[in-house]
């Protein structure tokens, strides 16, 4: 078994760092809803998390309130031995903030506070940092959303481009957020698309982003626009792996599904984990065998997550994939 804990890794997470407030109350909208249930939200957050649970070297680069949500978020990402150094608490303007219900028909009632997470410029990012890591990633629910910080997440990923280091890429689109502007999603979108070395993408998002509903020629589109490596994540079928010149459909395993909260974000987590201990890492399109295998793992983490209720909460360690059922199925 190999063990790569012993490895110093480093992937940056840049993006947003929010409170996601959950209606505990069934079939009712916010109006109604009194009990609700404060988490820690955001993909790259979740991302860095996974990466760190893992035993790798994950930051995060970000900005929220200097209040109490604010703390409640830092010291959140603190306790899983996320690097927090370059995460910005903001003394004017608040923590971000998404309220969710769900109702009787089924949608979801959501309202959301944008805060201190919008405001990221360059001037409040550590360049030398950024610039020393292996991997930077990019998690883009509200990142693209409104300058400064649609920006500032751009101009990284070009500077990243310049000095040659591995980015990647989620969109990360929320219907709730992006109503009435999904063309402008789907043009920034393809803007960081071009930047990237690793992109992944649900179903649904390669047809909001391609204009087609054909996999493969969805895939050779983001290709076109210039992603290496794509992963297009199919839920309980796996995932469809492309490096431009193989596609894939990774299989996933089997499991009975309790929530499946951040199950895209261990999975991406799970990836750059395993790309960062990766020796020749720029080269790595090139080797698809080595690209099943990374997904491979990353498919039975998402798995695993699947399989417990929450997003950090449910993001598994080493040992927990060690001891679990799983361990017959995952090679670590």
């Amino acid at each position: 078994m190999q063990n790569y804990r012993s490895k110093n890794l480093s992937v940056v997470c840049v993006g947003e760092l929010l409170i996601d407030f959950f209606c505990t109350e069934v079939d009712v909208d916010l109006i109604e809803g009194r009990q609700f249930l404060k988490s820690a939200g955001g993909a790259p957050a979740n991302v860095s998390a996974a990466i760190a649970k893992l035993g790798g070297d994950a930051a995060f680069s970000g900005k929220v309130g200097k209040d109490p949500f604010g703390y409640f978020l830092k010291q959140t990402l603190n306790t899983v031995n996320v690097d927090t150094s370059m995460l910005v608490m903001d003394k004017k303007a608040a923590t971000t903030l998404a309220f969710v219900s769900l109702k009787k028909n089924g949608e979801r009632d959501f309202v959301f506070q944008r805060g201190a997470d919008a405001l990221l410029t360059m001037e409040d990012i550590d360049q030398d940092k950024i610039s020393d890591a292996k991997i930077l990633h990019f998690g883009s629910a509200t990142a693209m959303l409104s300058d400064p910080f649609c920006t500032t997440y751009l101009k990284l990923m070009s500077n990243a481009r310049d000095l040659g280091q591995f980015i990647s890429f989620d969109p990360n689109y929320r219907g709730d957020l992006w109503k009435g502007r999904v063309n402008e999603f789907v043009t920034f979108a393809k803007k960081a698309i071009a930047l990237s070395d690793f992109v992944k993408v649900s179903d649904d998002e390669l047809e909001i982003i391609t204009g087609t509903k054909d996999y493969e020629e969805g895939v050779n589109i983001l290709h076109t626009i210039g992603a290496k490596i794509i992963a297009v994540t199919l839920g309980k079928r796996g995932t469809l792996l492309s490096n431009g010149k193989r596609n894939e459909i990774v299989k996933s395993i089997p499991v009975t599904s309790i929530d499946s909260t951040g199950a895209g974000d261990a999975f991406v987590g799970a990836t750059l984990f395993r790309l960062a201990n990766t020796d020749h890492i720029k080269s790595i399109n090139n080797d698809f065998e080595q690209l099943r295998e990374i997904v491979t793992f990353a498919n039975k983490v998402g798995a695993l997550v699947c399989t417990k209720i929450g997003a950090i909460e449910a993001l598994p360690s080493i040992q927990e994939i060690e001891r679990s059922l799983f361990q017959k199925y995952v090679e670590i």
